[in-house]
């Protein structure tokens, strides 16, 4: 029994809490509100192209898509816009001060198709089977429990829904100073290696800023 007991004593480390660097200025109200800034930038636009992006997830009008990680909710609007009036977006956070600025932002812009949900680090918390699409963006690199996040995120795909990961290459190029090597914990063929042992099948990928920013996009097998 005592092998047994030491050897999974070794696992737990390599599947929990592997995103620590990346998450260390989360910890703070004082790091949140810088980050907060730079998420709620208004010059972000021109940087992360979000009209291209929207565009490229190829969600139609009626549909439900879920923004995990939604942080002061940058991207609520244009995904409310894309899902039309009969749809419905879910913004999902595990920070309460940037939910309540995704909630100022949904209700400064009167968006009437978008909901909240508060998930976990282990759970999106998210309704069953009821999402189209869930996505991600600049988030993946942050979950501290992939395995479980993906296992969440599965259970609440429709039959046929799609799982996309928008997220930054790791190579110096990625980010300013080089800070992808150290900031991005798997590079774009490692994340798909390990979204796929989670039960999803890859679907497409694609460059979505220049040496910077990936697109990837799952259905559940």
């Amino acid at each position: 029994m005592r092998p047994f007991l030491l050897f999974a004593a070794v696992l737990l480390p390599l599947t929990a809490q592997v995103a620590v660097d990346a998450n260390k200025r989360y910890q703070t109200k004082e790091g949140r509100e810088d980050i907060a800034k730079t998420l709620a930038d208004p010059h972000r636009d021109g940087r992360q192209k979000p009209k291209e992006l929207v565009d490229a997830l190829e969600i139609k009008p009626g549909q439900t898509v879920a923004d995990v990680g939604t942080g002061v909710g940058y991207l609520l609007p244009w995904l409310s816009e894309a899902v039309g009036a009969k749809g419905t977006v879910y913004g999902e956070d595990i920070q309460f001060d940037f939910m309540e600025k995704a909630r100022a932002l949904v209700a400064e812009k009167k968006l009437s198709n978008v909901k909240f949900q508060v998930g976990s680090e282990r759970d999106a918390k998210l309704p069953a089977k009821a999402f189209d699409m869930i996505l991600t963006l600049d988030v993946y690199h942050h979950f501290d429990y992939p395995d479980m996040m993906l296992a969440s995120i599965k259970s609440a795909l429709k039959p046929g829904g799609r799982f996309a990961i928008i997220d930054f290459y790791k190579r110096p190029e990625a980010m300013p100073n080089g800070n992808a090597v150290q900031h991005i914990r798997l590079d774009q063929a490692d994340v798909i290696k390990e979204v796929e042992a989670n039960g999803f099948q890859l679907v497409k990928t694609q460059e979505h800023l220049p040496k910077s920013q990936y697109i990837a996009i799952f259905r559940v097998k």
